[in-house]
């Protein structure tokens, strides 16, 4: 064993002439700190009262008045990319995660996870003698490993964590959340009409795992990964807060935009002569919008501010908690974004998040009709990007673009004992690979060169603790990159080269900008055209960047296109699929692709006359999806296509000893399909689905049995379990000219 061969002791025939040995346990110095990351997703730059909003967020205000704030501070471009970078210190791509753990490219830089050559911050300060706790999103683990069958080594406790309790996907409903403790999946504590909330649960266990912690071993630090589903859509908050700011938002963004730009410069968040970006294509002025836009793009806007002032009194709960433990001084706190805010909204926002992966076009008068669901339980709504550009307020364009709208970010950081200008300003460069590092330095941990036997990539960012004693000092973080779908950037001693790329076109076509960001800090004075050896310059500086840290090659392929094929390998690539009644929810990424081609679902029961009704399979909810069930005796196929609903419904009553129920979706031609109800193989009704989804069925998965999340169908309201006897539900696809997955020319 190995732990004999590290005795130090002595054995002898007995325990008197036997000396015992224990090997020392890890211990980090005694006056390193516990250290908490909260992590905001899709919040802009201006959403914060520190950073010049309008939205109250005291709790955040006031950690940035008792550390500082940092206005030249940058995330990746999108989420899972800045997770990975926030928890290991390295770039991104050089880590596995060039887009989202929803994908594997195929190329070293975008498998979806992140190497065993990266260690995390968790798996570096346990083995330091650290407690570590995640709470809330991870999006790190390829999302078919989310599965009961795993495999595991990607959740949080297969990096690092000792506990974790959240949701592993991308978003989730904030209502209806699909939730995972430790390794498993379950079902959330409470529903809507309770009174739930998924943020208020996630600060519950955040003060849960630290009450144990210091219950048990207060003499021990502890790092917490706390990283909220807000301000990511949908956007949803309790009817308290929406309430709150009905009608803040009637004057528009224009307005928003000017007295947030006032505001930074009087906070001295951006230099005083700093210039309002330009429109971003497609915005349009407020004063051009009808009546009834107004009315709804103000609504769509109250909701994200609702979500992110509730986020922040929740927040509230925990840093009391810290006080009353008697660690709040102890504890080094880092609040930040993963990227800028968003334009998944689209043009004139949206209340369905799968029409934005889809390509679909938000139906703009069922939007309007629905305008009382918006922030409740029922609605899943983005704002559109004139609102966006407001939360991104002074820069241009948004989260997934490399421009600073995109990239730039609200940091704070709390850090009790180590910063003597609490509330002050800093703004030096830096870069969400330099996080890590920064906490390494402050607790005195070197990043391993080999960990459990791997080899590791060294750290790339720099630790920003200098800045914590003088305002003045040069950055240490001299040159980063950025790249997404094609974006790129590249910064380098105050200069900035970035190029937007559209999709499909030749990246040799795309022009370059080129901004001095020492005196202009909103990407407003091109000069490329002045400067063309500099802009050369930055050009190869990036393509050696891009060498350096495995960013190539390009692709700029949307999301939803490349999800809905599977990688060889994958558990999707089959013809069929069989679930049993009792298997934990299945997530949406490891879902059968039924979108858009032909399917068969069949349920295996044993009907009895005695039996009553309920959900027999289930995938989506509120937002897309669809049911089959029985209710009043009746087999049901209820298909929700963005919120409108196409019911087929047998006549007749399902008759005692019926075998199996089945609904058979046929392709007809593009985006549409028929439908027909079967028991026993015996058709019992028909209908048509004049559309459906192409390529993206939505961020909710798959239930046997009930409805687990919120109700793909309006039929019902709760879980609705089926309640006679169910064996399993069996999908099966035809064999047909649709590949199952991705195959290499």
């Amino acid at each position: 064993m190995q732990e004999s061969r590290q005795f130090e002791g002595r054995i002898g025939l007995t325990h008197l002439d036997s000396v015992p040995h224990w090997a020392p346990v890890p211990t980090p110095g005694a006056s390193a700190p516990n250290v908490v990351y909260v992590v905001l997703d899709d919040v802009g730059f201006a959403d914060l009262g520190c950073f010049g909003s309008e939205i109250d967020t005291p709790t955040i205000d006031g950690l940035a008045a008792d550390g500082l704030r940092y206005v030249n501070f940058h995330a990746t471009p999108l989420c899972s990319p800045t997770r990975a970078s926030l928890l290991t210190g390295r770039n991104h791509h050089s880590v596995g995660m060039r887009l989202l753990s929803n994908l594997d490219t195929g190329y070293p830089n975008g498998r979806g996870h992140v190497t065993k050559a990266a260690a995390t911050l968790a798996e570096m300060l346990v083995d330091a003698g650290y407690n570590t706790m995640c709470v809330g999103k991870w999006h790190l683990a390829p999302t078919e490993h989310t599965t009961a069958s795993g495999p595991y080594d990607q959740w949080p406790l297969g990096r690092g964590f000792e506990r974790y309790y959240g949701f592993l996907e991308a978003e989730t409903d904030c209502f209806y959340p699909e939730l995972y403790a430790d390794n498993h999946a379950i079902e959330a504590p409470a529903r809507p009409e309770d009174g739930y909330h998924l943020t208020t649960d996630l600060v519950d266990q955040a003060i849960s795992f630290v009450r144990a912690q210091t219950s048990t071993t207060p003499e021990k630090p502890f790092f917490l990964h706390l990283a909220f589903a807000a301000a990511h859509a949908p956007h949803q908050a309790p009817q308290q807060y929406l309430d709150k700011y009905r009608g803040r938002y009637d004057e528009g963004w224009d307005v928003i935009r000017d007295r947030r730009i006032a505001r930074q410069k009087d906070l001295g968040v951006i230099p005083p002569d700093t210039q309002l970006s330009p429109r971003n294509d497609g915005v349009e002025p407020w004063a051009n919008l009808t009546d009834d836009e107004r009315l709804l793009f103000a609504r769509l806007q109250e909701a994200y501010a609702a979500m992110l002032e509730h986020t922040d009194a929740e927040l509230r709960r925990f840093v009391d908690t810290l006080a009353a433990l008697g660690r709040l001084d102890d504890t080094m706190i880092v609040v930040m974004s993963d990227n800028g805010a968003s334009q998944e909204g689209g043009k004139r926002g949206s209340l369905n998040p799968a029409a934005f992966q889809n390509g679909i076009e938000p139906d703009f008068a069922w939007n309007l009709e629905h305008l009382d669901e918006i922030g409740g339980p029922r609605g899943h709504s983005n704002y559109p990007w004139g609102w966006a550009q407001a939360g991104n307020t002074p820069f241009r364009r948004y989260k997934q673009n490399t421009h600073e709208g995109g990239v730039r970010v609200p940091l704070v950081v709390r850090c009790p004992g180590r910063i003597a200008d609490s509330g002050a300003i800093r703004s030096q460069f830096h870069h969400v690979i330099d996080i890590t590092p920064t906490v390494l330095d402050l607790v005195g941990v070197e990043a391993p060169a080999s960990y459990r036997g791997v080899p590791q990539l060294p750290l790339h960012g720099t630790p920003l603790t200098y800045t914590f004693d003088d305002a003045e000092a040069p950055t240490t973080h001299r040159t980063q990159y950025f790249e997404m779908f094609g974006h790129r950037a590249i910064w380098h001693d105050g200069w900035k080269a970035v190029a937007f790329h559209q999709r499909g076109t030749d990246y040799a076509a795309d022009r370059w900008e080129l901004y001095d960001t020492s005196t202009d800090w909103s990407e407003c004075d091109d000069v490329a055209s002045r400067y063309p050896e500099k802009l050369a310059d930055l050009q190869q500086r990036f393509w050696a960047e891009a060498g350096k840290y495995d960013v190539l090659p390009l692709d700029d392929r949307g999301f939803a296109v490349r999800a809905k094929v599977a990688r060889p390998g994958s558990i999707r690539a089959r013809r069929t699929f069989v679930y049993y009644r009792g298997m934990p929810h299945l997530p949406a990424a490891a879902c059968p692709p039924t979108m858009n081609r032909s399917h068969r679902m069949t349920a295996f029961v044993e009907r009895a006359a005695s039996d009553g009704d309920g959900v027999l399979v289930a995938l989506g909810g509120v937002a897309t999806g669809f049911s089959l069930f029985v209710k009043d005796g009746r087999l049901v196929f209820d298909h929700n296509y963005l919120g409108r609903h196409t019911v087929v419904r047998s006549e007749l009553a399902i008759p005692s000893g019926a075998k199996e129920l089945a609904v058979d979706v046929e392709k007809v031609g593009d985006c549409a399909a028929s439908v027909r109800l079967l028991v026993d193989a015996e058709e019992v009704a028909s209908g048509k689905l004049d559309a459906v989804l192409p390529n993206f069925h939505g961020w909710e998965g798959l239930d046997i049995g009930h409805d687990g999340a919120s109700p793909a169908s309006t039929a019902y309201t709760d879980t609705f379990p089926y309640q006679g006897f169910l064996d399993r539900v069996e999908i099966a696809l035809p064999d047909d000219d649709i590949p199952l997955y991705e195959t290499v020319d």
